[in-house]
């Protein structure tokens, strides 16, 4: 498993899954809105910790500048 995601790239992951988790937590969504955007929150965050995103490999992107080259 190759990193392909630069810092940036999982800079705004994490952004949008701790949006989404205070979205959540103030009442702001819910039901099945909720559901959905949580679990691409906790895919945001895992992707993020582990800088690869299996997405982008089957589209052949890679953020990251240092193993694009």
């Amino acid at each position: 498993m190759k990193k392909n995601m630069g810092s940036a790239d999982k800079l705004i992951r994490v952004l949008i899954a701790v949006v989404i988790a205070v979205l959540y937590y103030l009442g702001q969504i819910e039901g099945m809105l909720a559901i959905v955007l949580m679990a691409f929150a906790v895919i945001f965050l895992l992707t993020s910790l582990v800088s690869f995103c299996p997405l982008y490999t089957i589209l052949g992107i890679k953020s990251n500048k240092k193993e694009a080259e």
